[in-house]
């Protein structure tokens, strides 16, 4: 029993760093739960002493992402959509240190999207090794490869994080006043402090089922702006500032909980694009504490 509870206390002290690795390698919470959650049951059937417990633990998510990747990968061989990566929300005003620590821990949303353009194998190369210093005579097995080959793929998919659209600012003290402002002229119905505070190429998405629509429903900040302008009054005062996947965002709260995710990109202080998720499919495993 004695060897058990210590195992299991080895387990719980390395579960927050396995979690930050599935999150990276899979970009939702829930699927990263189930990873390290399998990695676990592993270790319990293991039956065999282990020289380096985080080593081995490392390899056995790394595996288990590998396959969830390969499996997700052919479900949306037939899919036309933009795929994106899971909410993780917060409302502001929450004191949860355990989902602090979640939001902080998280990478961005702008690198979870260019994530999920690499290859399952490319993603577990970058990610340990760029992301975990895991070295690549560990990575190598995982991907029936060799060292040399591994680093081939981190080098690979490096290339393609680094050649994509840089990150918008990171400060997130200036992304909520951009927010802050913009729930404010939307319930006062003002138009032109909307206009200014919109990218002149804004577009306006709203994700209904499961994905993007093909084509924006709003392009423009003129348009945006009406639109704001228009419904705001009404309906802004359902909004609330939130951190979406580490962000500066919106939380639309109903009587009965949450009936929406304003997801927002920021580019020089405006907003540059806007996602309205209303999708009761995103809701029913929302990460979110208010």
């Amino acid at each position: 029993m004695d060897d058990e509870m210590r195992l299991a206390e080895q387990f719980e002290n390395d579960r927050a760093r396995l979690r930050a690795v599935a999150y990276r390698m899979l970009g939702s919470v829930s699927e990263a739960d189930d990873a390290v959650q399998e990695a676990w049951m592993r270790l319990n059937r293991s039956g065999a002493a282990i020289d380096n417990l985080a080593g081995w633990l490392t390899t056995v998510v790394g595996r288990v992402c590998l396959d969830m990747l390969r499996a997700r990968r052919a479900r949306r061989e037939d899919f036309p959509g933009t795929w994106l990566p899971e909410l993780v929300v917060q409302s502001e005003d929450a004191n949860d240190p355990e989902q602090q620590s979640l939001i902080a821990d998280s990478v961005g949303l702008a690198l979870l999207v260019v994530l999920e353009t690499l290859t399952p194998a490319e993603r577990l190369a970058f990610v340990l090794h760029d992301m975990f210093d895991v070295p690549f005579d560990q990575i190598a097995p995982m991907l029936d490869r060799t060292p040399e080959a591994a680093r081939q793929l981190a080098s690979r998919a490096r290339r393609r994080v680094q050649g994509a659209p840089a990150v918008p600012n990171p400060d997130l003290t200036r992304q909520r006043h951009v927010v802050d402002a913009f729930l404010a002229a939307a319930r006062a119905g003002d138009f032109d402090k909307l206009l200014h505070i919109l990218d002149p190429h804004v577009v306006f998405d709203v994700d209904r089922g499961g994905r993007r629509a093909v084509a924006p429903l709003l392009i423009g900040a003129d348009a945006v702006a009406r639109q704001a302008a228009s419904q705001g009054p009404r309906f802004a005062t359902l909004c609330h500032p939130a951190l979406v996947n580490g962000a500066a965002g919106i939380l639309v709260r109903g009587s009965r909980g949450p009936i929406g995710v304003v997801r927002l990109t920021l580019a020089d202080d405006r907003i540059a694009e806007i996602d309205l998720i209303l999708d009761p499919d995103e809701f029913a495993s929302l990460d979110v504490r208010l």
